[in-house]
């Protein structure tokens, strides 16, 4: 599968270190992490942000990206608080192999939150070339901390976006 990539003057943050080796043990639900072999391949990695290939060993894990933020920042989301599924792989990998904005490919939502960790609006982005405008959109608020770009389909999170 190929993965069409975004050049830009944004960076996409993959889920840190820290909370993979976490996700590795124990998901964002408490769940014990078990690990399986990607057959098919495709899956996108949040750990690395590109397609798994066929054979790689993977974790589907649930993983909540606002309250691990907010905890670093002492937000409060409240209900904004969502934990969903993403795929990892099971054991420690290289990370991204660049700077590029990964999964423009499809349509996606850019989902802008406050400092306190509020949603402030969002933008269904559906051509590659217009992530770019959809950050600066997001970033020109001063009020928006931070953007989580989302599938469409399923609406998972994919990565995140900070702000500088």
């Amino acid at each position: 599968m190929t993965m069409t990539m975004t050049t830009t003057p944004y960076t996409a943050r993959p889920i840190t270190s820290r909370a993979l080796r976490e996700l590795r043990t124990t998901d964002d639900a408490g769940r014990r992490t078990d690990g399986f072999t990607d057959a098919e391949g495709g899956s996108p990695l949040r750990c690395c942000l590109r397609h798994s290939e066929p054979g790689e060993r993977l974790a589907l894990v649930s993983y909540a990206p606002l309250r691990r933020w907010a905890s670093e920042t002492g937000a409060t989301p409240g209900p904004y608080d969502e934990q969903g599924p993403v795929f990892i792989h099971a054991e420690e990998c290289e990370g991204p192999a660049g700077d590029a904005l990964p999964f423009t490919g499809s349509h996606r939502t850019v989902r802008r939150y406050s400092a306190l960790g509020h949603i402030l609006g969002g933008r269904l982005v559906g051509e590659p070339d217009s992530f770019d405008e959809a950050l600066t959109e997001a970033f020109d608020d001063p009020a928006v901390a931070l953007v989580h770009v989302r599938a469409v389909e399923y609406g998972c999170f994919l990565y995140e976006v900070r702000r500088g």
